[in-house]
């Protein structure tokens, strides 16, 4: 049981740190010697320093996509404290409801912020040189590892 424990709650962090690197890092979107994600736009030089980084643009698309991914990383942040929390005060076969249930909305939250700018990005660049970054695959790897964690929780019992 304490080796089971143990790797729902490696998954969730891992699912943490994934939610975390794809909102911050700047690598939705490269090529070019351009770094794009969802808060700015950074030029390179060829040694691969940062020349200058403008704001993202303030499409309302950009903004929900962002607000959407800073939602999955609250939720995943309460999921993991509620598992803490119910862990030590829900009774003898009770399940993790509550915190299934956020760990879930989590995951839908990434899903629909990782959609919403698949569809929506050539609006913002049209160039066909670029290419998506690996934190936009990592948005893409957060979602089914949140909703595995999500039914993980949903299905688990407390035991003694």
């Amino acid at each position: 049981m304490l080796l089971l424990l143990l790797g729902i709650i490696v998954l969730h962090v891992a699912v943490l740190v994934l939610l975390f690197v794809s909102t911050i890092v700047s690598q939705w979107i490269v090529g070019n010697g351009h770094t794009m994600d969802l808060w700015q736009n950074c030029s390179m030089s060829y040694l691969g320093s940062v020349r200058h980084c403008l704001l993202s643009s303030t499409n309302e698309w950009l903004q929900s996509v962002q607000a959407t991914m800073i939602l999955s990383i609250i939720f995943s942040v309460l999921a993991l404290f509620l598992f803490f929390y119910q862990l030590f005060t829900i009774t003898k076969g009770g399940r993790f409801y509550l915190t299934g249930i956020f760990q879930i909305l989590a995951g839908l939250c990434v899903m629909s912020a990782a959609s919403i700018y698949t569809v929506r990005h050539t609006e913002w660049h049209n160039n066909y040189d670029y290419s998506y970054g690996f934190t936009y695959i990592l948005a893409w790897v957060a979602f089914p590892l949140a909703l595995l964690s999500g039914f993980i929780y949903v299905i688990l019992r407390k035991r003694d």
